[in-house]
């Protein structure tokens, strides 16, 4: 009698959890093929508005071949709480790099529950970073700057085993540009047109 081999259901994506699942694996495979398509330059352009309080304007970026225009424009101010000399017109930018952190690591989730084929009810976060003011005060050599830790705790629901929700977590960290450059670092070039 001649053995066959088993075979493995292949799932037909579908949209789920707000993804367009077969958009999500066309582009994969699109870059796959020309990967200079992987290259994107965002941009922002800020400007000071007085004290410590300035506003930040995203319009459009470059990526996957052409220019791209957001669907609208968005502005973001950013200040400091009075305790720190501020008039508190915005979050602090450290408070920033938190969203953008946690919004980074939610939006892999999402796509990569959705590649998985596992719907989600709920995805819940919080996130903190621990500072230590004397470094941006000068006045310590001996502290950082920037956040000394940052913690993310997840919650996660959905139509998996939580061992599998555990590993999308993982998965959205492991590829997470956010994450990356926070833990790895990127070098950042400062140029001034002073006058």
């Amino acid at each position: 009698m001649p053995q066959t081999m088993p075979t493995t259901a292949k799932r037909d994506p579908r949209p789920l959890n707000g993804v367009d699942t077969p958009a999500l694996f066309a582009t994969i495979d699109v870059v796959k093929a020309q990967p200079d398509l992987a290259r994107f330059r965002f941009r922002a352009t800020n400007r000071w508005v007085r004290g410590t309080n300035s506003r930040t304007r995203i319009e459009s970026f470059t990526g996957a071949g052409a220019e791209h225009a957001h669907k609208r424009e968005f502005e973001f101010d950013a200040d400091h709480p009075a305790v720190l000399v501020g008039t508190d017109e915005g979050p602090l930018p450290v408070e920033f790099l938190l969203v953008a952190l946690a919004s980074c690591l939610t939006s892999g989730i999402g796509n990569i529950a959705a590649a998985r084929g596992v719907q989600l009810s709920a995805v819940q976060s919080t996130i903190e970073g621990d500072m230590d003011a004397q470094g941006i005060l000068g006045l310590s050599d001996e502290v950082r700057n920037g956040y000394q830790r940052i913690r993310v705790h997840f919650r996660i629901q959905g139509d998996a085993s939580p061992e599998k929700l555990r590993q999308i977590v993982e998965q959205s960290r492991a590829r997470s540009a956010v994450f990356d450059v926070v833990t790895n670092g990127t070098p950042v070039e400062v140029s001034v047109d002073a006058g």
